[in-house]
């Protein structure tokens, strides 16, 4: 009989991250900033996030949940940002700070494979273009969109809101969304203050065929750290 495979131990680092979390009680946002920080040893600077399972089925295009926040502290990473514009439009993203502007030939790279950005912006007039790229952009979640401002005619905004700290969310298959709040090195006030922005807005965008309760549960963890759940009144006691 063969032998039954052992499920792999838990490194030293993580382990002794979980010791004083328990993985059953609610804590208050303000504490579960506090331990999720004094918990992010890694040698890089951790991204901090949060976790939504909301009581909706994506699947139904009626209680898909989506959208796009202003942090206002930032997320602490640097996005290259994309955007297909043509004319004066095109001057005005580069201006704005874009890292690539383009039309056909910003077409025939992506096409190819090559997707050297983190945000993708597109004016209407070149959706027509961009929508033969679904294949290559959906599944990456790199479709321009315009319910989360990344279509449009303000391409001036929607790169400096993208370079300064919007924030896409969308729920996945299971109802739930992740989104990276900011950094281990953020203070625990500026955290809080971006992760009651991302709750607001998910709160906010609640569709009117969601039924019972919409957010079921919510927790924040660092990159290598333990999950850590937080008591969704402490957010709302904004």
């Amino acid at each position: 009989m063969a032998d039954k495979k052992k499920a792999p131990k838990e490194g030293k680092r993580l382990a002794a991250a979980r010791k004083g979390v328990d993985s059953r009680k609610q804590y208050a946002l303000a504490e579960a900033v506090k331990m999720v920080k004094e918990r992010a040893k890694a040698k890089f600077d951790e991204t901090i996030e949060v976790a939504m399972n909301l009581g909706v089925d994506p699947r139904h295009a009626d209680q898909m949940v989506r959208g796009v926040v202003n942090l206002p502290n930032g997320t602490g990473k640097t996005l290259r940002v994309a955007v297909f514009a043509k004319g004066a439009k095109a001057d005005e993203a580069k201006k704005a700070g874009a890292d690539i502007v383009g039309e056909q030939d910003l077409f025939d790279t992506v096409n190819g494979g090559k997707i050297d950005f983190d945000r993708l912006i597109a004016t209407p007039d070149m959706m027509g273009l961009v929508g033969r790229l679904g294949k290559v952009l959906g599944p990456r979640g790199l479709m321009p969109n315009p319910k989360v401002g990344t279509v449009t005619m303000d391409v001036t905004k929607a790169v400096k809101d993208a370079k300064g700290g919007a924030v896409e969310f969308r729920a996945e298959k299971a109802g739930i969304i992740h989104a990276g709040v900011g950094k281990a090195s953020f203070t625990e006030a500026a955290l809080v203050e971006n992760i009651r922005a991302l709750f607001d807005s998910v709160m906010k965008a609640k569709p009117s065929a969601a039924k019972g309760n919409y957010l079921k549960k919510m927790a924040i963890s660092s990159t290598q750290g333990p999950g850590v759940i937080i008591e969704p009144s402490t957010v709302m006691g904004a």
